[in-house]
């Protein structure tokens, strides 16, 4: 049971099964791997701030959990982006850029650009700070240091689904890395988008999977 099959019609579906037939196939990875946790922040998971993914952020989080442990446990390199180096930062109009919404932050909650305390980056953990872009490409040195460890392979997860999950994974794949997107490690505010988005990732420029294939998809390669 893929993530949109309650979204997406079969008429739809149809348009997709003419040969190479993606929808079905079997998963497209390199040998390299590496686990990239986009954006979960206190601002994107916790329903208490505008930006906030909550309820569907829960499931997101207990999946990013496990992947983020199996990643340690196989010594693979692991990715997380926020947006700046310091949660306090005020960015300055041109920073910000022409996002159409305002400041995400809450007055009276603790800084929302902190990445949640259950997935806490560990000691030689990167974090990628991209300002107020979606991808974690745009105007960062993420794909210079993916290439210096040799990752052919990025394990795409976070929020949003629609925004920089997949800004995040396009840019991915057309940095040429296989891209796999654990759908139960991502979330997004509306789930339609959630589910459109992984159904038009899948067809086109990843390879969306359970978390439990990815798990061992990722165990698998640390036997190498």
């Amino acid at each position: 049971m893929f993530p949109w099959s309650d979204v997406v019609s079969p008429t739809d579906l149809a348009a997709f099964a003419r040969p190479p037939a993606p929808l079905e196939g079997p998963m497209r990875a390199g040998r390299a791997p590496a686990l990239l946790i986009v954006d979960m922040t206190r601002m994107f998971v916790d329903g208490a701030y505008p930006s906030g993914c909550a309820p569907a952020s829960a499931g997101a989080v207990k999946a990013n959990a496990q992947l983020l442990q199996c990643a340690r446990e196989a010594k693979l390199p692991v990715f997380f982006t926020k947006a700046y180096a310091d949660p306090l930062h005020e960015p300055t109009d041109a920073e910000k850029g022409l996002w159409k919404h305002g400041r995400l932050d809450v007055p009276g909650l603790p800084p929302g650009d902190v990445i949640i305390e259950e997935l806490a980056p560990a000691p030689g953990e990167t974090i990628v700070c991209k300002g107020s872009k979606p991808s974690a490409f745009f105007g960062t040195p993420l794909a210079a240091m993916l290439i210096a460890l040799g990752v052919d392979t990025l394990i795409v997860t976070g929020i949003s689904t629609s925004g920089c999950v997949r800004a995040t994974a396009l840019d991915g794949f057309q940095h040429n890395f296989h891209v796999v997107i654990p759908h139960e490690a991502t979330a997004d505010r509306c789930a339609v988008s959630h589910k459109v988005n992984l159904f038009d990732l899948h067809m086109k420029y990843a390879h969306v999977a359970t978390t439990e294939a990815a798990l061992a998809y990722m165990r698998e390669q640390a036997k190498r």
